[in-house]
C-alpha cells in the first residue's frame, strides 16, 4: 500500500498518464519499423494492440489479454524510474481505500518494505486486531500466506491475500530474528481503530497514531482538547507515531491542526503547478507540552505531522531516524476501474525541508537497537522536564 495518496485532479491526472505513456515508448517511436507502425495507427489500432494480438495468438504458452495489458502498464511505470508507481486491478484498488476509510475485513495489519529490499514487512498491528492477538509484531517479515509463498510478491498482493470474507482463517508466516513463527488468524471486519489514548501519571496522555485513516485526525482532536472522559492532558501528551506508515494527507493535516494555533502544516510541490500551501484547519492547543515518539518505520503523512511540529517548535522529537518518504503518489483511475499511482510532486516542511531519503533526525535520540520501551521511557522523561519548565 502506498503509504500517502491524493484524490485525482483533472488536468494533473491527464499530463500524468501522458508523461507516463510517453516515457513508456518513446524509444519505439524513433527505433521501430516505419511502415508496420504506420499501418497499425491508420487501421485504428495501435502497436500495442498489435503486439497482443500476435503474442495471444502465435505464443506457445497461452496468454490471457488482461495478463498482457498489465504486464504492459507495469512496464511503462517501471519505465519512469519511479520506486512508488504501482498498478492496481479494480479489485486490489478497492482493498487500499477500504484500508484508508476503515471498511475492510482483514488481520489487522499495515504492511510495508524497506529501501532496497524487496521483502514485505509488518509495518505496524493495529491494537486489538486477530492479529495483534496473535502476537505478530512489527518489523515481522512475511514469508507465507496460506501455502503460498510471497517470494517475490508485492505490498498489495500480500495484502490482499491476507483480506477476505469474515471468520474465515488465514495462515500468516513470518520470520522474526531468524526464527520462523506461525500464526492461524480470523479475519474480521476492521474498523477505524488506528487510534489508541492511554492515560499517563501527573495527568498525561500517551496517543498511539498507527496510520492515518479516515477520522484519524479527528479523534486526536478530541483526546488533545479534552472531549473524553478523562478531560484535558494538562501533564503533557506524548504522541507515538513509530511503525506509522503514513496514509490520507488530509488526516496528517488534520492531526498536526490540533497542537498548532494557526499557521503552515506543509507544502506541496506538484510538477508544472504553483506550490499549494496546507495550514490550520481549525486552532488547537498549542501550550500543551508535546513529545512525538519516531522511529525508521515513521513515513510519509506521518512525518509531515512530526517535521511540521518540529518546525514550528511545537514538540521535542524523541526516538530514531524516520524512514525518508516526501513524495506524494496520486491515484488515476481507468476505464476498466483499475488505477495507476504516479509520484506527482514532494512535500516540504514548513521551513522548507525536503524529507526525501532523507527524514527526520530526533532531536533526543535513542537507538533503534534499545528495545520500544527504552524509548517510551525517554520520551516520558522528556515530557516530565517540559512540563516542570511551563510557567504557573
Amino acid at each position: 500500500m502506498s503509504p500517502l495518496s491524493r484524490r485525482p485532479g483533472g488536468v494533473l491526472r491527464g499530463a500524468a498518464i501522458a508523461a507516463a505513456i510517453v516515457c513508456a515508448y518513446g524509444a519505439g517511436v524513433v527505433s521501430g519499423s516505419g511502415s508496420e507502425r504506420h499501418a497499425a495507427v491508420a487501421g485504428g489500432g495501435s502497436v500495442l494492440d498489435e503486439a497482443a494480438t500476435k503474442i495471444g495468438g502465435r505464443s506457445a504458452r497461452p496468454v490471457d489479454r488482461g495478463a498482457l495489458d498489465r504486464a504492459a502498464i507495469e512496464g511503462m511505470l517501471r519505465g519512469l524510474g519511479d520506486r512508488w508507481a504501482h498498478y492496481y486491478s479494480a479489485r486490489e484498488y478497492d482493498d487500499v481505500e477500504g484500508r484508508l476509510t476503515g471498511r475492510y475485513s482483514g488481520v489487522g495489519l499495515w504492511l510495508g518494505s524497506e529501501d532496497g529490499d524487496s521483502r514485505v514487512l509488518v509495518a505496524s498491528v493495529q491494537p486489538g486486531t486477530p492479529a495483534a492477538r496473535a502476537g505478530v509484531q512489527a518489523g515481522d517479515v512475511v514469508t507465507r500466506v496460506g501455502d503460498a509463498a510471497v517470494t517475490g510478491w508485492d505490498i498489495s498482493r500480500v495484502a490482499e491475500a491476507l483480506r477476505g470474507r469474515p471468520d474465515e482463517t488465514v495462515e500468516l508466516t513470518v520470520e522474526r530474528e531468524r526464527r520462523t513463527r506461525r500464526f492461524h488468524l480470523v479475519r474480521t471486519k476492521v474498523s477505524g481503530g488506528d487510534v489508541t489514548v492511554t492515560e499517563l501519571s501527573e495527568r498525561a496522555r500517551m496517543i498511539r497514531v498507527g496510520a492515518f485513516t479516515r477520522g484519524t485526525g479527528r479523534q486526536v482532536r478530541a483526546a488533545v482538547t479534552g472531549r473524553s472522559p478523562a478531560g484535558r492532558p494538562d501533564g503533557g501528551v506524548l504522541l507515538d507515531l513509530r511503525g506509522n506508515p503514513g496514509g490520507l494527507l488530509d488526516e496528517a493535516v488534520e492531526t498536526a491542526s490540533a497542537f498548532l494555533a494557526g499557521g503552515p502544516v506543509v507544502t506541496y510541490e506538484p510538477r508544472g503547478r504553483p506550490v499549494q500551501r496546507r495550514t490550520v484547519t481549525a486552532p488547537g492547543d498549542a501550550r500543551t507540552p508535546l513529545v512525538v515518539l519516531v522511529d525508521a518505520g515513521t513515513a510519509s503523512a506521518a512525518e509531515i505531522v512530526a517535521g511540521s511540529l518540529r518546525d514550528r517548535d511545537r514538540a521535542v522529537i524523541v526516538g530514531s531516524r524516520t524512514y525518508g518518504k516526501g513524495s506524494v503518489q496520486e491515484p488515476l483511475r481507468l476505464a476498466d476501474g483499475s488505477v495507476i499511482e504516479l509520484t506527482v510532486g514532494r512535500y516540504r516542511t514548513p521551513s522548507g525541508r525536503n524529507l526525501d531519503g532523507v527524514g527526520i533526525e530526533p532531536d533526543v535520540e535513542v537507538s533503534a537497537d534499545r528495545p520500544a520501551k527504552a524509548a517510551e521511557r525517554r520520551a516520558r522523561t522528556v515530557l516530565r522536564g517540559l512540563h516542570a519548565t511551563m510557567p504557573g
